[in-house]
């Protein structure tokens, strides 16, 4: 059975990745995981220097799934180089490394400094909220989608792919805006935009008011949205959102995505990508399935 896929020239042994900002660098999870049989690692974010993140309280319970404002809390992308890479570079596995930043100079500052470090991918996160443009996320707007897709490929040496919000009127239109600025691969989708108030207390439950859901209560929104990309677009799509078992998973890649990332289920149980993994492989010996590739987009 062939669970090889590849995304933009990058051959991942199979599909299963990590979603950013669920994984860390892989450290908390080893003992849980066998991080060698991950297709990919995609990091937490990573920025031109440390990142404090949001204050506390910064995580909260909802309804199928969690909200969450953390703000991207890293510690910059030398402590990254200089600690992360040399960890993971003990898997066999591949490095994908998710870029945050505040205005386009800050993430292209990052891509420079690991444009000769040994990792696989990067993945910009375009959910960012630009300081320049009065904090608006750059993947709202499609024109600044393309900008900033197009000036990190300038200085890019790896593949990139560039993460899609799904807190958009079209995505289709922001898909196509970066595939236009250059993008090798796109993954969606980043969180949805949420709330929850303690009533008794008459507040947000989140000091910053609202963050970003996830969980399975997306995943119908996830899952519509990489089919319409996936179908719009030249691009291999890693599918994200709300993937909780191995038959999540087969869907995403049945609705045109190459590869998925697996993102909260790992805050519930630290071996989900392994289960998830194993029940892909039980699918496709079940339904005599001998290459993963042959379910990818069988949707029409």
């Amino acid at each position: 059975m062939r669970m090889e896929v590849e995304i933009a020239g990058v051959r991942l042994k199979n599909p299963v990745t990590t979603a950013s900002g669920t994984f860390g660098s892989g450290r908390e999870y080893e003992p849980y995981v066998d991080i060698n049989r991950l297709g990919a690692v995609i990091v937490k974010g990573v920025a031109n220097k440390e990142w404090l993140g949001n204050p506390a309280p910064r995580i909260a319970e909802t309804y199928g799934g969690m909200l969450n404002s953390v703000g991207l809390q890293n510690p910059g992308v030398d402590a990254f180089m200089l600690e992360d890479i040399p960890f993971l570079r003990r898997f066999d596995t591949k490095i994908v490394v998710n870029i945050a930043g505040r205005t386009v100079e800050e993430y292209c500052e990052v891509v420079e400094k690991l444009r000769d470090a040994d990792v696989d991918m990067l993945e910009l996160n375009i959910s960012c909220p630009n300081v320049k443009e009065g904090g608006v996320a750059f993947g709202i707007d499609p024109k600044m989608a393309e900008l900033a897709t197009r000036e990190v490929k300038k200085v890019a040496r790896q593949p990139l792919v560039v993460k899609l919000s799904p807190n958009v009127t079209d995505i289709v239109e922001i898909a196509k805006a970066v595939e236009s600025g250059g993008a090798d691969a796109v993954s969606l989708i980043n969180t949805l935009i949420g709330m929850r108030i303690d009533a008794r207390k008459r507040k947000p439950v989140l000091a910053n008011k609202i963050g970003g859901l996830s969980g399975p209560a997306v995943k119908p929104v996830a899952l519509r949205m990489v089919y319409q990309v996936a179908k719009a677009v030249d691009l291999p799509v890693i599918g994200l959102g709300g993937i909780m078992t191995g038959e999540d998973a087969i869907e995403f890649m049945m609705a045109g995505a190459t590869a998925v990332s697996v993102g909260t289920a790992n805050l519930l149980d630290p071996g989900a990508t392994m289960r998830i993994l194993d029940e892909m492989e039980a699918f496709l010996q079940e339904n005599n399935i001998r290459d993963i590739r042959d379910i990818i987009g069988v949707v029409e």
